[in-house]
């Protein structure tokens, strides 16, 4: 992933409207390039000043009163007229004045005033409202779909990366990808994190292990997609542990023992 990418999530990021798959995508890269954080701040700082807002403005009098003029001089029974252009002249009191209701606005296209059905007009009002309402209402819902929906291991990832004693360490794969190990020994929790690890052969799998002193013990299998992955340990991490990572095939090694060496090597000591 390139920066323009990661910039590109990182605002949907800053926005929480990110799918869970761009998600892991996004913790990912950050957590291979941590010189990309100066992109995660400002996007936030923009959030954030957009959700201020611009400050209320009152309006001024003279709209007010223009808006009471308009109602006072239009029909309330449904009729969709246009004023003129020009003022209506006000009428002489004489045998040749003009009937009062010349001063009133000079239907589209003259003539006689269109109808529009006032239910018609009750129901397009409705419907803007509706839809109005219907979009916040989505927006909304994606957001928070999409947090409850997050990945297991992105949940996981998250909360080593709150908690006081979090750590992490990064190695190179032989291929020039990176592994990152992020862990919290007062949670028990650690969660690996690929940027550019190999695609597998079918019928092939990673598989995860704490090596605790000479004994290796599984802790899950996982998959990456173009190169990438975030996967959370099973089982609970002591002290001293070794993250390690080998290749088995699908499903994990049937004796739960390691069949292979180890591609990633991480120690948390």
């Amino acid at each position: 992933m390139n920066e323009q990418e990661f910039a590109e999530l990182a605002a949907g990021a800053a926005l929480d409207a990110l799918s869970p798959d761009d998600q892991q995508r996004y913790h990912a890269a950050l957590a291979a390039h941590p010189e990309w954080q100066s992109i995660v701040e400002a996007d936030a700082d923009s959030v954030n000043f957009l959700a201020d807002g611009a400050a209320p403005v009152a309006p001024t009098p003279d709209i007010r009163a223009a808006l009471l003029a308009r109602i006072a001089v239009t029909p309330q029974n449904g009729d969709a007229v246009i004023a003129d252009a020009t003022p209506a002249a006000v009428p002489d009191e004489g045998p040749d004045a003009a009937p009062a209701a010349d001063s009133w606005p000079t239907p589209l296209g003259g003539g006689t005033a269109a109808k529009a059905p006032a239910h018609r007009l009750r129901f397009l009002f409705a419907l803007a409202a509706c839809l109005a309402l219907l979009v916040g209402v989505g927006v909304g819902a994606v957001a928070i779909n999409s947090y409850i929906n997050r990945p297991a291991s992105v949940v996981a990832l998250e909360d080593i990366q709150s908690a006081d004693d979090a750590q992490q360490a990064s190695v190179a794969l032989e291929n020039g990808g990176t592994a990152t190990a992020h862990w919290s020994a007062s949670l028990g929790k650690s969660v690996l994190v690929t940027d550019g690890i190999p695609t597998l052969a079918e019928g092939e799998t990673y598989e995860l292990w704490y090596v605790r002193g000479d004994t290796p013990v599984p802790a899950g299998v996982f998959a990456a997609e173009d190169g990438e992955a975030t996967a959370v340990l099973a089982g609970e991490m002591q002290a001293g542990d070794v993250i390690a990572v080998t290749v088995e095939q699908d499903g994990g090694s049937p004796s739960g023992l390691p069949t292979t060496d180890p591609v990633v090597v991480i120690p948390t000591a």
